[in-house]
């Protein structure tokens, strides 16, 4: 049987299939937690389910490039398969407290040629004019690559490059632009974020699906890399953004309460440089301050303690005269893979260090 000749009676049930995976893509406001006061925050959007918030601030307006979380009914494994994220929307608000704006469809997975499936947690930047947008994706061979795609406004729509960024590899891009104008990349995710299968340079999947089970050598570690004028490719080869222990050795692979698992982002305060990241199955989110985008950086403490839900991903700007973290859990859903953004304001103590921040007020 061809599809000219699909029976109705089987048409009718597809049709059904996709609008029930269609209604489980908008959050069920009767599932939201009835005991919301126990959040120290609350989710910005209900209209959909969203996560890895990348917040930036454009003409004094807010603008978050979030992962679009859908349940597709693919159970929970450690590769992550049920984030199947197709697309991306951004998110705006004018001022805080605002009511936040969903934009419709920034990018979507059909209309990136290279790509094939998870649309995972992006990044945005700016420069002359052009806004980028920067994005994981699994492309014909199940390999985590990331790419880039530019428009002209903040919100889109982004039309993708049609190729990855050349030497590009694993997930989480965030890009950081210094006071001098040049921009970096700081990215990489073990798990199923692939990193430990390009530890020796090449990607090899006999490595495994977790880590090195390394637990006393160094961990893996983030990668950097500047970014070229145009924006679109890396100026160099990556290279490890190093962080280091209180005693200047690198954190080790059996250290899970420090070591990197996924969620790069940096910010710069008081003239160093804040690396900050999430320790995956240990569920908080940490920082390491350096002296350089490259880094070295030493470990300082917890940004975040554990969230409700499995992830934890964040981002951290100035804007109104105070600090913001934006930070997801799953207090709308429950379910791991279906989260929702949120933002609450970040504190520094005056030697620099960051008042770790608890999600629950009880």
């Amino acid at each position: 049987m061809n599809r000219f000749t699909l029976s109705i009676g089987k048409a009718a049930l597809i049709a059904a299939g996709l609008a029930a995976i269609a209604g489980c893509n908008k959050p069920d406001q009767s599932q939201q937690a009835s005991d919301s006061d126990k959040y120290i925050a609350q989710p910005l959007v209900t209209d959909i389910y969203t996560a890895d918030p990348s917040a930036h601030i454009f003409d004094g307006k807010l603008y978050i490039y979030p992962s679009h979380d859908i349940d597709t009914g693919i159970p929970d494994d450690d590769l992550g398969s049920q984030y199947a994220m197709r697309d991306y929307h951004v998110l705006m608000m004018g001022k805080p407290g605002d009511k936040v704006t969903v934009g419709p469809v920034a990018l979507d997975l059909d209309d990136i040629p290279w790509a094939e499936k998870s649309l995972w947690a992006p990044d945005a930047a700016y420069k002359n004019g052009t806004y980028f947008l920067y994005f994981p994706a699994k492309d014909k061979d199940g390999v985590f690559r990331m790419g880039v795609a530019t428009s002209d406004t903040p919100m889109g729509p982004f039309k993708a490059e049609p190729e990855p960024i050349k030497g590009s590899f694993s997930i989480d891009p965030a890009v950081f632009t210094d006071e001098d104008g040049t921009s970096y990349m700081y990215f990489g995710g073990i798990w199923g974020g692939q990193l430990q299968r390009w530890a020796t340079g090449k990607y090899d999947p006999t490595i495994g699906d977790v880590d090195l089970k390394q637990d006393d050598k160094p961990a893996l570690m983030p990668k950097v890399a500047k970014m070229a004028p145009d924006m679109k490719e890396f100026a160099e080869a990556p290279r490890d953004a190093v962080i280091l222990d209180a005693n200047g050795k690198p954190v080790l692979g059996g250290d899970h309460e420090k070591r990197f698992f996924e969620a790069s982002w940096m910010y710069k305060h008081g003239g160093r440089y804040y690396f900050t990241y999430s320790t995956g199955d240990t569920h908080f989110l940490n920082y390491a301050i350096g002296d350089n985008p490259y880094g070295p950086f030493t470990y300082t403490g917890h940004i975040l303690l554990p969230v409700q839900g499995w992830t934890s991903h964040h981002s951290i700007v100035d804007w109104d005269g105070k600090t913001w973290l934006f930070f997801h859990d799953t207090q709308l859903s429950g379910k791991n893979h279906l989260r929702n953004v949120k933002m609450t304001e970040l504190h520094f103590n005056p030697d620099g260090t960051i008042r770790t921040i608890n999600p629950f007020t009880r």
